[in-house]
């Protein structure tokens, strides 16, 4: 590897930088905010141990040894991100499996709900700038709990947690569903059967696939699969690419009319909308990362004009191609024997497979920080590691069992995202900065949280309906 260094321009050296991110930060940045509460319980057991020597009391702090060799071993951060590095994070943090479903949601949504996506857009960028601003106010804050904590105390961290623990779950569900719809297709004319179990050939390789992604969990060094997510990214790029190449060379005319508004449709719509652009729980930890903190708000543009500018020309690009066909996923859309189609389905099928050990890592490690002191390395592991496998196959049944992908991607969207995203950067901000914030800014950021709390309810209630009435309609069928 060193070789490969030294014989590489320093133009390539630069653009291999960004590409592997520094290991640690690739890792599903939301580790870091784990790695971090470990090392301020290291830094608090230190200087209980110095006060025990200075007032000759014998020290009790052993208790928390093993809790501080992990916060050893897994502290690493440092403010060592560049401008690019952070754009490169904050994007692979957005684009995720919202892109799979613009299309359809333009399509059902009206041409016009474009506007929707590209205003959800712009107050998601704000909101990270005022989270920005939050992390100015107080050093000790790094996480997106630490804010919730510091605006409304242990409630407040609770909230946070509550709510960034459901994202990562039914994320992963969203994930799953996408696997058991696109394997199919990966492998058409793949017959699988098992006698006496009544499941069909895409459950089967569903569970052979999660099967195959279990022993990632038990990983508890993630930088050696820190490259998994840098390749979600690229994955990402290539479903696009993929898109883009059949709208030109694909022989498909791009010639399908869309629909002007479908107001019905819309409140289900705004939470696949609302989805695309849950990031905010890892944005603090890409600012405690970075070199200059000051740049935050132009990385957050920047990011967020990229991400919604693919996002809005792939929703035009695939509801012009298919229409009323379009799928809840684009690549299910896609003519089925182009090369092209071939790789987004194998990029689409492998993008979960990189997500069960990362989007599990913070759960993981905050667990094992709550265990006994006692407990020894193997024990932790083996605790960590069978939770996680029994939660990856929860996920798997309630994937399985709740196949619609859209309702699914559409209710953690208008349930949690739009908390995470909208309502709690505002309410953190108004509490946080509430003696340097205007009469002006208070009514915006009022306007939102009203405008999030709505569009939550309401897509809420319109999707959870939806979900039910497919859910009846497969029993009955």
């Amino acid at each position: 590897m060193q070789m490969a260094d030294t014989s590489m321009p320093n133009s390539g050296k630069n653009w291999w930088s960004c590409l592997t991110l520094n290991n640690h930060q690739v890792a599903s940045e939301s580790v870091h905010g784990a790695r971090l509460a470990q090392a301020h319980l290291a830094k608090k057991c230190s200087s209980k141990c110095s006060i025990c020597v200075e007032e000759n009391k014998e020290c009790k702090c052993k208790e928390h040894e093993s809790r501080v060799a992990i916060a050893a071993t897994e502290h690493h951060i440092k403010r060592s991100s560049s401008f690019a590095h952070s754009v490169i994070n904050m994007i692979g943090m957005l684009i995720g499996l919202g892109q799979l479903s613009t299309p359809y949601a333009l399509e059902n949504g009206g041409w016009a709900s474009a506007f929707l996506l590209i205003g959800l857009g712009i107050m998601c960028t704000y909101t990270s700038h005022i989270m920005g601003k939050c992390l100015d106010e107080d050093s000790s804050s790094k996480t997106y709990q630490d804010l919730g904590e510091q605006a409304f105390g242990t409630k407040g961290r609770v909230l946070a947690s509550t709510f960034i623990y459901l994202e990562i779950f039914f994320a992963l569900v969203s994930y799953t569903i996408s696997l058991s719809d696109n394997l199919p297709l990966v492998f058409a004319g793949v017959h699988l059967r098992l006698p006496h179990l009544h499941v069909t050939t895409a459950q089967l390789l569903t569970v052979i696939a999660v099967l195959v992604a279990l022993p990632s969990v038990w990983l508890r060094d993630l930088s050696s699969i820190s490259f998994l997510s840098f390749g979600g990214i690229l994955m990402s790029l290539l479903i696009f690419a993929m898109v883009l190449s059949t709208a030109i060379f694909g022989g498909v005319s791009a010639n399908q009319s869309i629909p002007v508004l479908q107001l019905r449709k819309i409140p289900v719509v705004s939470g696949l909308y609302a989805f695309s652009y849950a990031g905010h729980i890892v944005f603090p930890n890409i600012y405690t990362a970075m070199k200059d903190p000051s740049k935050f708000t132009k990385v957050s543009i920047t990011s967020f004009t990229i991400v919604t500018t693919l996002y809005t020309c792939l929703a035009f690009t695939g509801a012009k191609l298919f229409g009323p066909a379009v799928s809840s996923q684009i690549t299910l859309s896609m003519p089925p024997h182009q090369i092209t189609t071939k790789i987004a389905l194998w990029a689409t099928v492998l993008t979960p497979m990189t997500k069960y050990a990362l989007e599990f890592a913070p759960f993981a490690i905050q667990m094992e920080q709550n265990l006994p002191s006692s407990m020894g390395r193997w024990s932790r592991t083996l605790i960590r590691g069978s939770v996680g496998s029994i939660l990856l196959l929860l996920i798997l049944a309630l994937a399985l069992s709740v196949p619609y992908f859209q309702y699914v991607l559409s209710l953690t969207g208008s349930l949690v995202s739009v908390g995470i995203c909208l309502v709690f950067p505002c309410a953190f901000y108004l509490k946080i900065c509430r003696r340097q914030v205007s009469k002006p800014v208070v009514v915006l950021n009022a306007v939102i949280i009203i405008f999030g709390v709505v569009l939550g309810i309401v897509g809420t209630i319109s999707s959870s309906k939806s979900l039910i009435q497919s859910m009846q309609r497969g029993k009955s069928s």
